[in-house]
């Protein structure tokens, strides 16, 4: 089971992954800025209780957390140490972030996190090879015990073989949804799948993107059938 918390709401569009973001694409259907960060009514949901006195989000529960912003934001850095104590408090629930900042986390780490909080898995998004190789080395280095890479959206053929091995748990790509998305070619999707197959690292193709091109053809994909139709793929790979 699995439930979202988005502690805060907004952000700033800072590489090219940002350019079509769902959030702003959300945010402008309904009049709103999405650049304007504010905390949410939700900011305590980990730990808020039933009139029994039981948490209304149960044990067990994978906390999808921050997906309408980003959790290291500058923005919310007075924030975030009730964040990292609610997460600390809740070590029955696995929160799951992920972020485009990555750089800036060992900046916004709690005092006691060590090598990372064992319930706390990141993910660092890496849309091309650009930002794969700035941000990945730093990832590596970082005290996290649970990592992961976002390719996602991914707008080329991105080069992770020398950055996979022996740390990340998984690598999740992804095409780009909406109106203007931009391209997701199948053999990008092939290299970095078989990038994950050569050094035994779980892959997953999570949706196709709204212009998936293959062998030469594009094939426009309406939103509720991108994630059946990448599923369908069958490129999925669990060592």
């Amino acid at each position: 089971m699995s439930v979202l918390w988005n502690p805060w709401h907004g952000c700033h569009k800072i590489s090219p992954g940002c350019a079509n973001c769902y959030v702003y694409r959300g945010d402008a259907r309904h009049g709103r800025d999405s650049s304007c960060v504010k905390k949410t009514g939700d900011f305590a949901l980990p730990v808020k209780r039933d009139r029994q006195g039981a948490f209304k989000v149960p044990a067990g529960e994978l906390v999808y957390t921050c997906f309408t912003s980003d959790f290291l934001l500058k923005e919310a850095d007075e924030w975030r140490k009730d964040a990292w104590q609610m997460m600390r408090l809740r070590r029955g629930l696995n929160f799951l972030f992920i972020t485009k900042r990555i750089e800036r986390l060992t900046d916004c780490l709690p005092s006691d996190w060590g090598k990372g909080y064992e319930n706390v898995h990141i993910c660092c998004t890496c849309e091309n090879q650009d930002r794969a190789d700035y941000r990945l080395p730093v990832f590596m280095r970082a005290p996290i015990r649970h990592k992961s890479i976002i390719c996602e959206p991914l707008l080329e053929g991105v080069d992770l073989s020398h950055d996979l091995g022996g740390w990340c748990e998984q690598v999740v790509v992804g095409g780009e949804s909406g109106e203007n998305a931009r391209e997701c070619r199948h053999e990008w999707v092939l290299g970095i799948r078989r990038q994950c197959v050569e050094a035994r690292v779980p892959f997953r193709f999570k949706q196709t993107g709204a212009l998936y091109v293959k062998d030469g053809k594009a094939y426009r994909i309406q939103r509720r059938f991108q994630h059946s139709q990448a599923k369908a793929a069958k490129l999925d790979y669990d060592p």
